[in-house]
């Protein structure tokens, strides 16, 4: 079986068995931000832990990226003659609301407040053959 390490460690964690997004919450105020900060945006405080976010949220708005963006610094597949279109969309999770990848890129089978969950998606295969993967959220059937 091929090795799969995340994109990132401070943002999306694979490791601890289930994946979650990794957040900061200001221990002055507990704001959650995402991805994590050095200091907290709404009271300036620089007391910051790292947070396990939720793994289940709402769509709050989306919409279809049909062509490859800049690289870099994106790491995806840019040939526009093999990209595959997918949604973006900002999801609320029970502390954050985060902009997003969607598995799903058909606006008709997107809409507000339908119920969202975190998936694993494969993003490209690193020069040591293991997988890298990246975060998106799919709807929940």
């Amino acid at each position: 079986m091929t090795k799969q390490i995340s994109i990132n460690e401070f943002v999306l964690n694979i490791s601890d068995g289930k994946p979650y997004l990794v957040g900061g919450k200001c221990l002055d105020c507990e704001n959650y931000t995402f991805p994590i900060m050095p200091g907290c945006p709404k009271c300036a405080g620089t007391r910051i832990e790292k947070a396990k976010l939720g793994d289940q949220g709402k769509l709050w708005a989306w919409t279809v990226q049909g062509f490859p963006p800049k690289s870099p610094p994106y790491l995806g597949e840019n040939d526009p003659e093999k990209f595959k279109s997918f949604g973006v969309g900002y999801v609320e999770l029970p502390e954050v609301i985060v902009e997003t990848r969607l598995t799903e890129n058909e606006p008709a089978k997107l809409s507000e407040g339908m119920n969202m969950e975190l998936k694993l998606e494969h993003l490209y295969t690193n020069g040591e053959g293991e997988e890298v993967m990246t975060y998106a959220f799919s709807p929940i059937d």
